[in-house]
C-alpha cells in the first residue's frame, strides 16, 4: 500500500493490483480508494469477477486468465469496465482488438524479473509491430526501466507497465515524478 502511495503522489495514474496469491479485500478497497482520490485508474489483474467486485476500473487479462473468445461474456458481466489483454503478437492485438478488448499489453519487452513465465522478450521491434498494428492503445509491459523509457516511449505505445522501476527505487514518489516527466517529455 505504501508503494502504490508513493507511485500515485509522483504522478502515476494507472495502478494495477496484482494479486498471484489471491486478492485481500483491504487491499483491494484501499487501492480503489486511494486511486480515485488521486483521479487514477485502478485494475485488477488477472480475475475480471474481482473487478466488478472491488468496483475496479477494469481488468487485466492474461493468456491463462480467459480466452479471446470468451472477451464478449466478459464484456456483457463489466459493462464499461476496462478490459485489457496481454499480447505477444501482431495476431493476438488484432485477435483482442476484434474480441472487444480496451487495450493490449504488449510484451514482455525486455526480461524481467517481475514475472517468470513472460516467454522470450518481443525486443522493441516486436513492440513497434504490435502498436503499428492495433488502433487500441498499446501498454508496454515488462523489463522496462528508466534507461529504456524514451526507446519505448518512440515505438508510439500508449503507456508502460513498470515494476521493478519503482520497487528498486529508494525513493519510490521521486521515481514515480521521474519516471512521469520523461514519459510526458516531448
Amino acid at each position: 500500500m505504501e508503494l502504490a502511495r508513493a507511485i500515485l503522489a509522483g504522478g502515476v495514474r494507472i495502478v494495477q493490483y496484482r494479486a498471484k496469491r489471491g486478492i485481500v479485500s483491504v487491499h483491494a478497497s484501499e487501492l480503489r480508494t486511494m486511486t480515485r482520490d488521486c483521479n487514477a485508474l485502478f485494475l485488477i489483474n488477472d480475475d475480471w469477477r474481482a473487478a466488478a467486485t472491488f468496483d475496479a476500473d477494469g481488468v487485466h487479462l492474461g493468456p491463462d486468465d480467459a480466452k479471446v473468445i470468451d472477451l464478449p461474456e466478459i464484456r456483457r458481466a463489466l459493462g464499461e469496465r476496462l478490459i485489457g489483454v496481454s499480447c505477444g503478437t501482431v495476431e493476438e492485438a488484432r485477435a483482442a482488438r476484434a474480441a472487444g478488448a480496451d487495450y493490449v499489453g504488449a510484451g514482455s519487452v525486455f526480461a524481467t524479473s517481475s514475472k517468470s513465465d513472460t516467454g522470450d522478450p518481443i525486443e522493441v521491434e516486436g513492440l513497434r509491430r504490435i502498436a503499428a498494428a492495433t488502433a487500441l492503445p498499446v501498454a508496454a509491459i515488462g523489463g522496462i526501466n528508466e534507461k529504456n523509457l524514451q526507446t519505448v516511449r518512440a515505438t508510439g505505445v500508449a503507456m508502460a507497465a513498470m515494476i521493478s522501476a519503482f520497487t528498486s527505487a529508494s525513493d519510490p514518489r521521486k521515481a514515480a515524478e521521474r519516471l512521469v516527466q520523461m514519459w510526458d517529455a516531448p
